[in-house]
């Protein structure tokens, strides 16, 4: 949690420095961070070479995840950091929206009960957000929440390269090279590239924040992925419900703002239906597993989508924020051509 506290702490500051105004380069220097770290550890850890599923298949992967990216970060120019942390949380919507419409998926009492406390508490976070910040504007609550579709699309991206047989390390160095370049290319021309260099040549704590960003989130994502693989997924949603709660907390010791409590009530409403949303899903999931004949190729093949989904997902407001939801859907997908297949 120090890590990603350490993440989000430069991210809020960053956007805080005078004459910051391009939210975009936020993403843009997640993926450098993530693109160069997975690079080295696939290339000189895990020793992989070449690829195996063709370029075309991370495309569709590549625009999920750079419009996450882009319109997360964008988001900030009009809402402030907390109420984007909150929103980025809630992948239990989309998913559940996505699994009715298109999957035809019934969902039980309790889970539309959440779903329904988690919408309140957006609407009273985004309440709280109109009434006390000068930068408010409805667009950034259009940006982040199409980010967060964005987000869910990711499961079946990732099942469909999985199948290919690619690995975990093999999706996130393609999939962010490509983010990469085009993010890379659409920032220079729009002239935020430009501007952040420029803001770094003549501001050393300005390129001081920006180097250790760049490089602090790949390492907060290989911390998390150690707890999940050592004490198990209950143990790290729970760390990751408190580091949001951490998270919102610092924004407001760190970086005043005006307060409200309907800050307060939202968070609860938020975070406390995700946290039950998800220790429901690993129970039963549990229990799914103690009666599958499938043992222990079923649990590799989860595990395996859930590092992936650790290493790929939405990189700027922690990779992991909110991300189990759309893990499940992933898995749900697994389960049900499994099922077809018997």
């Amino acid at each position: 949690m120090i890590f990603f506290g350490l993440h989000n702490y430069l991210q809020e500051a960053i956007m805080n420095i005078e004459g910051f105004e391009y939210g975009v380069m936020l993403g843009t220097m997640e993926v450098l961070g993530v693109t160069v770290c997975s690079f080295l550890e696939r290339h000189f850890i895990a020793r992989e070479r070449g690829r195996i599923a063709p370029l075309r298949s991370f495309f569709y992967l590549t625009a999920c995840l750079l419009s996450s990216s882009a319109l997360s970060n964008i988001s900030l120019n009009y809402i402030n950091f907390p109420t984007k942390v909150v929103f980025r949380s809630c992948k239990l919507i989309p998913t559940m929206l996505i699994g009715s419409l298109i999957n035809g998926r019934r969902f039980s009492l309790s889970e539309y009960m959440v779903a329904l406390a988690v919408c309140f508490g957006l609407v009273l976070f985004a309440a709280a957000d109109w009434e006390n910040s000068p930068n408010f504007h409805p667009i950034g609550l259009i940006c982040v929440s199409m980010s967060v579709f964005a987000d869910s699309i990711l499961p079946n991206a990732q099942e469909r390269l999985f199948r290919l047989g690619s690995s975990r390390l093999e999706v996130t160095v393609f999939t962010n090279i490509l983010t990469l370049i085009i993010m890379t290319i659409s920032t220079y021309f729009s002239g935020d590239l430009m501007g952040t260099i420029n803001l770094a040549i003549s501001d050393r704590r300005a390129a001081l924040y920006m180097i250790i960003y760049i490089s602090v989130a790949y390492v907060a994502i290989s911390f998390h992925m150690h707890i999940v693989k050592r004490f198990g997924g209950v143990t790290a949603v729970l760390t990751a419900t408190a580091r949001k709660a951490m998270t919102i907390v610092i924004s407001f010791i760190f970086f005043p703002k005006e307060f409200s409590p309907f800050y307060v009530y939202g968070t609860l409403l938020v975070l406390g239906g995700l946290l039950y949303s998800s220790l429901s899903k690993i129970k039963g999931n549990k229990t799914t597993s103690s009666v599958s004949t499938e043992g222990t190729a079923h649990c590799q093949s989860e595990n395996d989508e859930i590092e992936f989904k650790s290493l790929t997902n939405e990189h700027t407001d922690t990779p992991l924020d909110g991300s189990w939801d759309a893990v499940e859907m992933g898995k749900d997908n697994v389960r049900n051509n499994k099922g077809k297949k018997g």
